[in-house]
């Protein structure tokens, strides 16, 4: 990686952390593209050279802590799926209390009403915590650990509402409800439940 390169991922970096930090702040609405630039460091025009308009920003805000869990996911080889699904239950909501309450009311805001954002392709935000726990739940079946004619579709629609309904609680409750908590019980009382079934081998 050449020196231009380097300094274009490091402008990208400056101006993702510095629009988070206004989203926790401020909130979505009372922040621009200026106010955003200017926490960065970096001359207005280069927003644009990353990002149409700043809605494609709060996208970005949760790539990098979910591409973590991935990562995180992919060191538990050997791990049962139900232990791979509460990890990864625990730090979805983890990721999303420590992305703070505005970031959160925009993913939802952005499901709830997906015309709100110009380009928002399939629900930016859900497709890609959706694509994500499909994939856990496929790679459990190719492994033999869960039967084949698991409905994935479905139990990916059930389990990703759950974990936006706590999201969205969290927003209307203006922060009181504790969503990391109520996520842990989810996975104490239901996680296992939902799965058996369908579990062909015991880790």
């Amino acid at each position: 990686m050449n020196k231009r390169q380097q300094s274009a991922i490091e402008t990208k970096r400056k101006i993702i952390s510095a629009g988070l930090e206004l989203l926790k702040e401020k909130g979505f609405d009372a922040i621009n593209v200026e106010d955003i630039t200017r926490r960065a460091g970096v001359a207005k025009g280069s927003f644009y050279t990353y990002f149409k308009r700043k809605e494609d920003i709060v996208l970005d805000i949760s790539r990098v802590p979910f591409l973590e869990i991935a990562d995180e996911l992919k060191q538990m080889e050997g791990a049962s799926i139900i232990i791979k699904l509460r990890h990864y239950f625990h730090r979805f909501m983890e990721c999303v209390e420590s992305c703070g309450i505005h970031v959160c009311r925009q993913w939802t805001r952005d499901v709830l009403d997906p015309n709100n954002v110009p380009d928002n392709k399939d629900g930016q935000k859900w497709k890609y915590d959706f694509e994500m726990l499909k994939g856990i739940l496929t790679e459990a079946v190719q492994n033999g650990e869960l039967k084949p004619d698991m409905p994935i579709e479905l139990l990916t629609h059930l389990i990703i509402s759950e974990l936006y309904g706590m999201m969205t609680c969290w927003c209307m409750s203006d922060g009181k409800f504790e969503p990391l908590d109520w996520t842990d019980k989810f996975c104490e009382l239901q996680t296992e439940a939902i799965l058996k079934p369908y579990i062909l081998n015991s880790k």
